[in-house]
């Protein structure tokens, strides 16, 4: 994987709840040669919520490893924000739902603008000492809205869609100029 680049990688809770989940992740990361610095498992408060001990005493174990985390899916779940401030979590990923309604107002019987709850998400994130990212960007406008509000990191077709690897790898090595195959 190209320096300083980090790959978030979705884990599902029964995934994260396995005996042997920290061994088999290991074994993936060395047989393909990646850096546990350079992964960022992407966690959603479903996993939390379940058994707060044992995901602590996991995260923390992964930790030790390089591992990082990020609370994805932010705002869309019933998690305790005490959440927070005991797990071991480097991101929070604001949802795409709040997102998609940048720019457009509050609607009649649905509360306050999309971009209240965001500087709010971000302002609290950044208290805590977390990096914010935002799912599911799809538009210059949107963009302009997230660095205003202090977002940290973006995420969304507005910047690709998925694809094969060899065609990430090729997109990352025409950006820095390179030769392919060189």
């Amino acid at each position: 994987m190209a320096k300083g680049l980090t790959m978030g990688v979705n884990v599902s809770p029964r995934q994260f709840r396995e005996g042997d989940f920290i061994h088999r992740l290991e074994d993936v990361l060395a047989r393909v040669g990646v850096d546990a610095l350079s992964i960022e498992l992407e966690l959603t408060e479903s996993v939390v919520a379940d058994d707060l001990d044992a995901t602590v005493e996991t995260m923390r174990a992964l930790r030790e490893r390089g591992i990082r985390f990020a609370l994805d899916d932010f705002g869309t779940g019933y998690s305790s924000l005490a959440y927070l401030r005991r797990l071991p979590f480097e991101t929070l990923k604001i949802d795409r739902s709040f997102v998609m309604d940048i720019g457009v107002g509050p609607v009649e019987g649905e509360g306050k603008s999309p971009a209240v709850l965001i500087d709010a998400i971000v302002a609290m994130a950044h208290e805590l000492d977390l990096r914010v990212l935002a799912e599911g960007v799809e538009t210059q406008g949107q963009i302009d809205y997230l660095v205003e509000a202090g977002c940290d990191v973006f995420q969304g077709y507005f910047f690709g869609k998925p694809a094969p690897a060899e065609q990430i790898e090729a997109r990352l090595r025409a950006a820095r100029g390179e030769v392919a195959g060189a």
